[in-house]
């Protein structure tokens, strides 16, 4: 770099990464971190960004969005890749069945002739990323069929598709007659066929044979035993939304992460595991068992189950868990039994206007409310602020682990040299009570509205290029410019990129949280170390 000129440099700030805080810059040619050193000793720049003394962070990497799940794909990108930049990410991991990738005429509620190979959809739902997304992004097909089982080689070499989702609750769907409503959310949100444990066992198998990043995510919720409940809690007059809670146990999670963990350890190649939704001290334990076992599982949370509880008002899947669950939440995210956080993001179908979807009888609530908005607010205030976790963790399960889960690291998560110049600026002190103006979804309104939060997302940077920020005359973050969004590929890599999940790390704590005598309150993550899910 001697002599050139940078393109971009970022100064007067504090570059985080999940092994320390530095206080230096960032230096940034065609796109990519060229070099990290201290402000003076960096090259000339076009441009220079004054971070005015606040954490400058990778771009957030968030493993978990359904834009699209309940209206046209290029519709929702539109504005809800917005809201991603505002919220200071710069990848999405997009997760999205066949019917929900742009393919035409938009199906409302799905059947099952809807449902067809990710050959036909994968096309579009590139294209539509390509062109109208403000965030790049990587996607995860939410697998129904043998079909789509067969069809996973295919889909890794020509998709770069390497991540695949099996969302539990449409078991039971296999042999329902299209109009049946037994499981009407999950046709509303483009699953058709349903999925039995033939399907989930030639999907493991597939991507057992594939290796490094190949990957099966489920949505561990047995909504089979839940319905039970839900009839109960019915019966006994229960509207609240706490019944949502009720509704769906803890033990229902628990309960597919024991069940989908020893599948998987069954098949060839011992394939890895990833866990959605991880909410509840039970699973916590049934993750560490697992590990304990040898089966490499990561797991991940969301900003709505580290903060909301069911009394905040809202239905989601899994529900929002009591205030114990909360706090062992954060315990586990410290501690390294909780690797990711994504933000699970999704919008209801219109109109999607608070006035229109709330209903204060849980039953006839409507679901999807924003949630990518949540995501740096939560973790800066419930858990910086708090103490709760380290601003290095956070950079770990938010940025870090979802880039090595998904096969981006070296490209994604990091801002080491050579990495995609993505980055987003925090204001760690700023207290924000929350408004409409704080809110760039399409729906316009947020449970956040109303609460305080401290910390922020100030200036977010995408190869090198500014896509949102607070401006000094602004109310809140806004976007910057036209979208900029790439489909991102990925490619599967020789084994022995790949580090085993029961890592020294991971087997201490592994039998911490199996020790009979651990207890929540005394934990100090500070006192505890952690080493990231895989080393780069």
């Amino acid at each position: 770099m001697a002599g050139e000129t940078l393109d971009l440099k970022v100064v007067n700030g504090t570059v985080v990464l999940g092994g320390g805080r530095y206080d230096i810059g960032v230096g940034v040619k065609d796109g990519k971190v060229a070099m990290l050193a201290p402000d003076d000793y960096l090259p000339d720049a076009k441009e220079v960004i004054d971070a005015r003394g606040n954490y400058i962070l990778p771009g957030i990497v968030d493993s978990e969005a359904h834009p699209g799940c309940y209206v046209p794909f290029d519709y929702d990108m539109k504005t809800e890749s917005r809201a991603a930049a505002c919220a200071g990410v710069t990848t999405w991991g997009i997760q999205a069945p066949t019917t929900r990738l742009g393919t035409e005429p938009f199906q409302e509620v799905v059947k099952r002739k809807d449902v067809v190979s990710f050959n036909e959809s994968f096309p579009s739902g590139r294209d539509v990323i390509n062109e109208v997304s403000h965030v790049d992004a990587y996607l995860t097909y939410m697998l129904e069929t043998d079909e789509h089982a067969r069809e996973i080689p295919q889909y890794a070499e020509e998709h770069g598709v390497t991540s695949y989702k099996l969302y539990l609750q449409t078991r039971g769907m296999k042999g329902m007659a299209d109009d049946d409503d037994t499981n009407w959310p999950s046709r509303r949100a483009g699953l058709g066929a349903g999925i039995d444990d033939g399907t989930v066992y030639q999907v493991m198998e597939e991507v057992g044979h594939l290796g490094y990043p190949g990957i099966v995510h489920i949505h561990p919720e047995n909504w089979e035993i839940g319905r039970v409940f839900e009839e109960r809690l019915r019966a006994a007059g229960r509207t609240d939304f706490g019944a949502w809670t009720d509704r769906s146990p803890d033990f229902l999670e628990a309960q597919h992460i024991r069940a989908y963990s020893y599948l998987a350890m069954q098949t060839p190649g011992n394939v890895p595991l990833y866990l959605q939704h991880c909410t509840t001290q039970l699973s916590f334990e049934e993750v560490a068992k697992a590990r304990a076992e040898g089966l490499e599982l990561y797991a991940q949370t969301g900003p709505p189950w580290l903060w909301a509880e069911p009394e905040y008002g809202w239905r989601i899947n899994v529900p929002l868990r009591r205030r114990d669950n909360i706090e062992a939440l954060w315990v586990a995210l410290a501690d390294g039994i909780v690797d990711v956080v994504g933000s699970d993001h999704v919008v209801g179908w219109e109109p999607s206007s608070y006035e229109e979807m709330y209903n204060p009888v849980i039953w006839d609530c409507r679901t999807g409310f924003s949630r990518v908005e949540l995501f740096l607010p939560v973790m800066l205030s419930e858990g910086v602020a708090a103490g709760r976790i380290s601003i290095e963790r956070l950079v770990q399960v938010s940025c870090e682990n979802p880039a090595k889960t998904s096969g981006l690291w070296g490209q994604k998560g990091s801002l080491l040299p050579g990495f995609d110049a993505d980055m987003v600026i925090v204001d760690a002190g700023r207290e924000v009570k929350v408004g409409k103006e704080h809110i760039n979804t399409r729906s316009g309104w947020s449970i956040m509205e109303g609460h305080t939060f401290t910390g922020w997302p100030i200036k977010t940077i995408m190869r090198g290029k500014v896509t949102a920020e607070w401006a000094d005359d602004s109310p809140g973050m806004r976007p910057v410019g036209d979208p900029r969004g790439e489909y991102l590929p990925r490619k599967l890599r020789p084994k022995h990129e790949v580090i085993n999940a029961n890592s020294p790390a991971r087997v201490a704590t592994t039998d911490r949280w199996l020790a009979d005598d651990f207890q929540k309150p005394g934990f100090s993550p500070e006192t505890t170390k952690y080493t990231s899910v895989r080393e780069g």
